[in-house]
């Protein structure tokens, strides 16, 4: 009987308790989704994430495309100095920033915004989604896109690269008409800590990355490449085409990897080849990239220039052997955006796009030294008129001063000046190599057009650690792609099996060249 009169008791208790439940236990401080429909704030607030995650860290970039391209060189002797570096691999990680980070919020948003009725959001969330599909596309090859979210528990199926830039540049049609009928629209403003909600701005970045993305296939599909980057040219929405309309990505109260990797772990200092390139160039944004030495000793072979990088691939063998080389410059500690698209990267597509008789492309001449003035007024730097004038600095030998088997003979003899009676050919390499020296930051894209053309000419690596696991890279040769992940690998066999029949040499390996990426040598 007493148990009986506690459970009735303990009952009465808990009802009066639970009576009121939501409003005695809601936090009044925590953000409900009735709250967040307030102001667009539930399709909007996934954003600031997505963009920020266009970009990635040290093992995505620092250990890939920033060392392979000589941007950047690791002191530190990972896994005893066998790693993606040398050519063997040991991270890949950019696959799962994007489908966790901009992939599936971007499908949430999109679905969302189908609900709310709010299909700009939708658009804008599908751009964001182009953005970084078409970066990882870079890497890989084949990937997940028309089929992302469609397969369940069973396979998803990878797209062809020739059907995914289809699609991509249908997608862009698309979207950039919506955005026309709609340019006054404001409600991305407190989202949009790039351009403000500015759907002008927005419109000026889908023509820029479709004048990107169009030169990129232009080997392998020049008729399409040329429609594409005239329509891009032509468009009077515009491209970004001043330092003001940069694509700028915000850190979101995070510090800029470079220079976490830098300062804070210690493990990167400037490159090797691209201290070969700006110091023999006489290249004034090497101090607002990189900082000086504080051993004279380390720099006896161009003292005038206190700059001293580290091989790409090279031997390292402690750490503390190099740490005392270039770190990046201090100024990174205080930078609070990345450069995802800028104007001197139109300026230099143009220049290209000219070169190949592309309409609305304009001068070659006269665009390759408007990305150069670009590119120094964007870091701050000065003597952009005697740099353009030099006809005579050339790239310099590099020299290890730890580790001979590391020093290098420069491949290229490239000067700055612009030479009206060179071949298209050697324009195209001045072209490309002001290009990577401007695209600091955002290296993916230098790999991108050295895969495509072969510029700039940087060395191969110092140690060569491909192999049967991920794929033989010949002595002669440089690394093609990713292989694509292990997760993938496991979890979704027949469709990676199926994918690695659509790269060139139907393997899934790093010595496979993407769809774009032809085994010619000339580019015209």
């Amino acid at each position: 009987m007493k148990k009986l009169c506690l459970m009735v008791l303990v009952l009465i208790v808990f009802n009066s308790c639970t009576k009121n439940f939501e409003d005695i236990n809601t936090n009044p401080n925590q953000i409900t989704d009735k709250l967040l429909e307030q102001d667009f704030n539930l399709v909007g607030s996934p954003f600031s994430v997505m963009l920020y995650n266009l970009m990635g860290g040290q093992i995505e970039e620092d250990l890939c495309y920033d060392n392979w391209m000589g941007y950047m060189g690791t002191p530190t002797p990972f896994t005893s100095n066998v790693n993606n570096t040398t050519y063997y691999l040991q991270w890949n990680a950019y696959w799962d920033r994007v489908y966790s980070s901009v992939m599936s919020p971007s499908k949430q948003v999109i679905e969302l915004a189908q609900q709310k009725n709010l299909p700009l959001f939708g658009d804008w969330a599908k751009f964001v989604r182009i953005l970084a599909i078409s970066k990882l596309t870079a890497i890989h090859g084949p990937v997940i896109f028309s089929n992302y979210g469609t397969g369940g528990l069973g396979t998803i199926k990878y797209d062809k690269e020739s059907d995914l830039y289809t699609n991509i540049f249908t997608q862009l049609d698309q979207i950039e008409t919506n955005f026309k009928a709609n340019l006054t629209y404001t409600s991305f403003t407190k989202f949009d800590q790039s351009y403000k909600g500015s759907i002008p701005s927005w419109l000026k970045l889908i023509n820029s990355i479709r004048l990107r993305l169009a030169m990129r296939i232009v080997k392998i599909s020049p008729a399409v490449a040329k429609t594409q980057g005239e329509k891009a040219l032509a468009d009077p929405a515009g491209l970004i085409t001043t330092n003001a309309d940069n694509f700028m990505i915000a850190l979101n109260g995070n510090v800029m990897p470079v220079s976490m990797i830098s300062f804070d772990w210690q493990d990167t200092r400037m490159g090797g080849p691209i201290e070969s390139f700006m110091v023999g160039l006489k290249d004034a944004r090497i101090s607002k990239y990189f900082a000086e030495v504080s051993d004279a000793s380390l720099v006896t072979d161009h003292p005038t220039y206190k700059f001293k990088g580290i091989r790409n691939g090279g031997y390292v063998n402690a750490k503390d052997d190099r740490l005392s080389f270039s770190t990046v410059s201090a100024d990174f500690k205080t930078v609070q955006k990345r450069r995802g698209f800028t104007a001197s990267e139109i300026s230099f597509l143009k220049a290209e796009a000219a070169l190949r008789g592309w309409a609305g492309a304009g001068d070659a001449k006269t665009n390759y030294e408007d990305g150069v003035r670009l590119s120094f007024a964007d870091w701050g730097a000065s003597g952009v008129d005697a740099y353009l004038a030099d006809a005579t600095s050339k790239p310099i030998s590099y020299i290890d001063p730890k580790d001979s088997k590391n020093n290098f003979t420069p491949l290229s003899t490239i000067t700055v000046a612009w030479n009206a009676g060179d071949s298209n050919e050697l324009k195209l390499e001045k072209i490309i190599t002001q290009k990577y020296l401007a695209t600091f930051t955002n290296t993916l894209e230098a790999w991108v057009d050295f895969r495509r053309t072969g510029y700039p000419k940087i060395p191969h690596v110092a140690k060569n650690d491909s192999g049967p696991t991920w794929g033989v890279i010949p002595a002669d040769q440089w690394i093609k792609r990713l292989v694509f992940v292990n997760a993938e690998r496991t979890g979704n066999a027949p469709a990676v099996a199926e994918a690695a029949t659509f790269l060139t040499s139907g393997k899934d390996d790093i010595a496979s060249r993407l769809w774009w990426d032809t085994s010619t040598v000339s580019n015209f």
